[in-house]
């Protein structure tokens, strides 16, 4: 139990809630499309984020692989120096966004009717501002946590991570010792189930990436004549048999203890020892089963055809691409069926590929999370959750850090979080920063 005089006398203040939304709407402000290819400049703010952290007292560290690609990495020491580190992190780059398509401009910052709008709102600055802010609270009010944090502000989360977290871990260990966990985003944010519940999915696991090239070959020809070995028809067959393939159910731990949860909570049985006990589950959860959905199981999504050059010749190759995401403890068994699926007329190989994580239910972290989201939201249901995507957390782990999602937002009825992730209009009220705070304000003097 934490000290409440401690408590009392580090409440998050009026100041730290202005500059939460002040740093999350000059985040926005500084464009940092990541189109992939090494097509990105966050230096501008990483400049930003670090300006801030020395402000606080700390000493930030820059760091690039390659020129413009800038990461921030920061130390706050802790009152015990016999605890492990806590890694807190969030990345400084965003999606691509058409202005057109968006009701207000998607760098522009503004704060409209409560609610601040631009890429980024959510897909992460917004966490990135919730970390600043804390920090420079506790520089104000003369606190330190408990265990020493390491602050990281990374580049290229968006598309490969080679010139962030991928770079830090593999050539600046150092800075991360003594890290066993870290917190970043997509978790603890208001889900409405629709029937007056309020869901707080923390995420406790992420499945694998597994981004495919497909290669299929064959005779070159002109269109008119019969060729028993077109390229594009190979492709095409594969295509349809892995889009049509009906993967199966596997439950990883924390999927498990989701819908076990969920199904008490909703007050319905379970027979999660049988895969059609989980569809007719998913089923009777209603909204909340959008939650867990896409978890059950491993995926792979064809999105990207590419063959020929004219409509009268039959090329000798044709290309593909798919997204394939693979449960833990599930890759060996995603290969088997991408080769089955592929046949012996197309090859495929990945062209980027990172572990899928998963991270204990038990530990006392995960616990003070929980805790810290339900004294502030003591309506709400805290739910154990594993995102369908992935994040920085996945190059961390090689270091031996165990990542949860952990970026606190109270959101109302009718705002679909999940669905701004990397889409138009993305915004965020200023109400759920103000509790993002508070929250992340009171784990991290307690974790």
């Amino acid at each position: 139990m934490a000290d409440m005089s401690v408590i009392e006398q580090t409440a998050v203040d009026g100041q730290a809630l202005d500059e939460v939304v002040r740093f999350t709407s000059d985040l926005i402000r500084i464009d940092t499309t990541n189109r992939g290819g090494g097509d990105c400049q966050e230096r501008p703010a990483a400049e930003y984020a670090a300006a801030l952290l020395a402000e606080a007292g700390l000493e930030p560290t820059l760091l690039e692989r390659t020129k413009g690609r800038t990461n921030v990495v920061a130390r706050l020491e802790g009152t015990d120096p016999s605890a492990d580190a806590l890694l807190v992190h969030g990345h400084l780059d965003v999606v691509p966004a058409q202005a057109e398509d968006w009701s207000v401009h998607p760098f522009s910052g503004e704060v409209r009717d409560g609610v601040v709008w631009g890429r980024g709102a959510v897909d992460m600055k917004n966490m990135d501002a919730m970390i600043l802010a804390v920090v420079r609270q506790w520089a104000r009010a003369g606190v330190r946590p408990r265990r020493d944090l390491v602050i990281a502000f990374t580049a290229d989360e968006e598309a490969s991570a080679e010139d962030g977290s991928g770079f830090l871990a593999d050539r600046h260990a150092g800075l991360f010792a003594g890290c066993t966990e870290g917190i970043s985003e997509s978790g603890a944010f208001t889900f409405h189930d629709g029937a007056g519940r309020q869901l707080y999915p923390l995420a406790a696991g992420e499945r694998g990436t597994g981004w495919l090239k497909l290669t299929a070959r064959g005779r070159a020809g002109h269109g008119s004549k019969v060729n028993r070995s077109n390229a594009v028809t190979r492709l095409a067959a594969a295509i349809a048999r892995i889009g049509d393939h009906e993967w199966p159910v596997r439950l990883t731990p924390t999927v498990r203890a989701a819908l076990t949860e969920l199904a008490a909570l909703y007050g319905v049985e379970s027979a999660l020892d049988d895969p059609d006990g989980v569809d007719r589950l998913l089923e009777k959860l209603g909204p909340a089963a959008s939650l867990v959905e896409a978890t059950v199981r491993n995926s792979a999504n064809p999105t990207m055809l590419d063959a020929g050059y004219k409509v009268n010749v039959i090329p000798g190759e044709a290309v593909a691409h798919v997204d394939g995401r693979f449960l833990a403890g599930t890759e060996d068994e995603f290969r088997a069926t991408l080769d089955r699926l592929t046949g012996p007329d197309v090859e495929w190989e990945f062209v980027h590929r990172e572990v899928a994580l998963q991270a204990p239910l038990d530990s006392t972290t995960y616990a003070r999370m929980r805790s810290a989201v339900e004294e502030f939201a003591p309506e709400g249901n805290v739910v154990p959750y594993c995102m369908s995507g992935g994040t920085d957390a996945k190059q961390f782990s090689r270091l031996g850090i165990t990542g949860y999602g952990f970026a606190p937002l109270k959101l109302p009825p009718g705002f679909d979080y999940q669905a701004l992730f990397h889409g138009v209009d993305e915004r965020v009220p200023v109400e759920a920063l103000h509790f993002g705070v508070r929250v992340l304000d009171r784990f991290l003097r307690t974790a």
